[in-house]
């Protein structure tokens, strides 16, 4: 029987590099892996013009229209993007703020209010330290770079949040160096952090506030999934398991080739320090797929979407994951 040609489109991981380059191949699958830098390229694509047969996708995005109903992809428990976001939250060092209550009252830029790296900060800031949500005023727009409203991509929450959109012409970062916001978050690192005299981390010690909030929760914030076109899973329901099985080996694969001591892969002097700190915290499996192995965090990221409005009630987790199982001999 030939084997079933897919397309895919995900990041350039090294969780996924086997996939790339044919060092893993999924059952039954002939395997055309698109390493494409920007996740939201991948998106859009994969929203507007239904370009792959598999994509990454932003885990709120997804979570979002599921909920809402009318979206033609379902979700494999395969998470390609994780990342901390304490060290994602900037101030303006004149805005009087110093701690996270203080953002309260003050105008806050976010690149858009739906990205998941926001939902992720705004629930942690809630939850960890008790920031009425209610009382930022949120600014919307690029960071680095302009950044015009996308209203099929742009999902807003129901309710009476006012969210404003600066102009086509004007960024987050420029506006944060000057004062115009007291603070900004979400997945970019604004360049005046680097270039500016007036922007600063609102947590200095960002990564060890990271490791306790992994030690007090089991959270390492998930950003993105992997999607498949619904109608091709309902015609071939075992390509999810396939696949899952695949992203699995490539994930043992980098994580083998990441320990290999002979001579280092990555351009990072102190690596093999940073993989036993890595293991010392998450122990031996520290990027795990699945929903049974991720359900506390799951079901913590859905009510953070319910609490801030993006629909009324959570679905079970695993209403949004296609099934998976795990056998072993």
């Amino acid at each position: 029987m030939p084997l079933l040609p897919l397309t895919m489109a995900c990041g350039p991981y090294d969780r996924m590099e086997a996939l790339g380059n044919g060092q893993v191949q999924p059952e039954g699958i002939a395997l055309r892996y698109l390493a494409i830098q920007s996740p939201p390229e991948i998106f859009a694509r994969m929203i507007k013009t239904r370009s792959f047969d598999v994509a990454e996708m932003s885990m709120a995005h997804y979570m979002i229209m599921r909920h809402r109903g009318d979206f033609p992809y379902v979700a494999l428990p395969v998470f390609p993007s994780r990342v901390f976001r304490h060290g994602f939250i900037f101030i303006n060092k004149n805005s009087g703020i110093s701690t996270p209550k203080d953002l309260e009252g003050k105008r806050v830029g976010v690149q858009e209010y739906r990205q998941t790296a926001g939902v992720w900060q705004r629930g942690i800031l809630k939850h960890e330290y008790g920031v009425d949500l209610d009382r930022l005023h949120w600014v919307e727009g690029g960071v680095n770079e302009p950044r015009a409203p996308d209203h099929e991509m742009d999902l807003r929450p129901a309710g009476g949040l006012k969210i404003e959109i600066i102009p086509s012409d004007r960024t987050l970062n420029d506006m944060l160096e000057a004062g115009e916001i007291d603070a900004y978050f979400g997945a970019r690192r604004p360049a005046a952090m680097d270039r500016g005299k007036n922007v600063a981390r609102l947590f200095p010690d960002y990564r060890a506030q990271e490791k306790a909030y992994y030690q007090r929760t089991g959270f390492h914030p998930i950003m993105h999934t992997l999607v498949i076109r619904e109608e091709l899973y309902q015609e071939h329901p075992w390509v999810p398991e396939s696949l899952y099985k695949a992203c699995e080996e490539a994930k043992r694969w980098a994580l083998k080739q990441m320990r290999f001591s002979g001579a280092q892969r990555n351009m990072l002097p102190w690596l093999h320090e940073e993989i036993a700190e890595m293991d010392a915290l998450m122990g031996p499996n520290p990027w795990p797929y699945g929903v049974p192995e991720n359900r506390k965090i799951l079901e913590a990221f859905l009510s953070y979407l319910a609490e801030q409005h993006f629909f009324e009630k959570a679905r079970p987790v695993d209403e949004m994951f296609t099934p998976i199982v795990n056998w072993s001999e």
